[in-house]
């Protein structure tokens, strides 16, 4: 009674079963099994199993055998959700804040957000104003006399540095 065992090709990782395969005997007595030429050809060229994409090792390190890794993965616990408090509120304030009626919470945000437009258009009339002040300071130094950025009238001087 014979053992039929199938071996795996020391490339690709295919099975190869009795009669099939070629076998390779290296100088340090070091046994490899190959499936066909074409994995001995790939093996003797020096290429990495890992780059070529139809061979076990490539497949295993870029998870395609999902079929295998399906039975490995585990559930985890469901989280229960439970009430806290947030940063700045406690638990109590918002309850409270749940039991309101919406026509109560509308007009309180309402009145905030008037309260914000009122805010900035003030910030922005006390802008105008004080730009308004320096702008009527300019206009009466620019009167007085001659700007300081003016430039001063005469010859350019400095080399005329373009192409001949």
């Amino acid at each position: 009674m014979t053992i039929n065992v199938t071996e795996l090709c020391r490339f690709s990782g295919q099975k190869i079963y009795p009669g099939r395969g070629i076998r390779f005997i290296r100088a340090d007595s070091q046994v490899f099994l190959f499936a066909n030429s074409k994995c001995k050809r790939y093996f003797h060229n020096r290429l990495k199993p890992s780059k070529l994409t139809w061979t076990a090792v490539f497949r295993k390190q870029h998870k395609k055998d999902i079929a295998q890794e399906s039975v490995k993965k585990r559930r985890r616990a469901t989280k229960k959700p439970y009430s806290r408090s947030i940063v700045g509120a406690t638990l109590e304030v918002i309850q409270k804040r749940r039991a309101e009626k919406p026509e109560v919470r509308d007009a309180a945000r309402e009145a905030a957000i008037r309260e914000i437009k009122e805010r900035i258009k003030k910030t922005k009339d006390e802008k105008k104003a004080k730009k308004a002040e320096v702008t009527k300071s300019q206009k009466s130094q620019s009167k007085g006399g001659a700007s300081r950025n003016a430039p001063a009238k005469g010859p350019k001087l400095g080399g005329g540095g373009g192409k001949r």
